[in-house]
């Protein structure tokens, strides 16, 4: 029998991260929990990094995860935009490392690849795709969506629907040679 993984999955945000637990068990996944950490918007910087830093410590005390797995900050067209958010990204991180938890990083395109089989997919289809590989009974909203994703990306090695072996042949345009 393999032994059972709980992964913590993880997508910052300085006013929601989303966080998502599974469960991995050879190549079967389960879903755990998932939710959002809130902050507030009219709070000082310092004190809505200390939020999600509190929430997401809390989570792992409460679901003892083994592994986590975090999304990487893209670059928006707003550098404070970015900065602020890697500012969160960076207490997201810091909750997995003051637990003792080994953190895995994951660009936004490598997450929707595992998941949808596009790295370019919409938030909608990473909610349905989300939705029907944990068997839930409902969409989960975007940001715990986006977590859960992410922890089915770390579960599956990175590597998405890409990994799957072909023999050996090459795919060229949807067809083998």
């Amino acid at each position: 029998m393999a032994a059972t993984i709980r992964i913590l999955g993880i997508d910052p945000g300085l006013q929601f991260t989303g966080y998502g637990l599974i469960e991995k068990s050879g190549v079967a996944l389960a879903y755990v929990a998932s939710g959002r950490v809130r902050s507030v918007d009219t709070e000082p910087l310092p004190a809505r990094l200390s939020t999600i830093l509190a929430g997401l410590a809390e989570v792992i005390a409460k679901y003892a995860p083994v592994e986590v797995a975090v999304e990487e900050v893209f670059v928006n067209v707003n550098p404070r935009t970015t900065l602020l958010l890697g500012q969160a990204r960076g207490a997201c991180i810091s909750a997995a490392v003051l637990a003792n938890l080994p953190v895995a990083e994951y660009t936004a395109m490598q997450v929707k690849q595992a998941v949808v089989g596009n790295g370019h997919a919409k938030k909608e289809q990473v909610q349905e795709m989300v939705k029907r590989l944990l068997k839930l009974p409902g969409a989960p909203s975007a940001d715990a969506a986006d977590a859960l994703a992410c922890a089915i990306c770390h579960a599956h090695g990175g590597l998405g629907l890409g990994a799957i072996p072909t023999r050996g042949r090459r795919v060229k345009r949807g067809r083998l040679s």
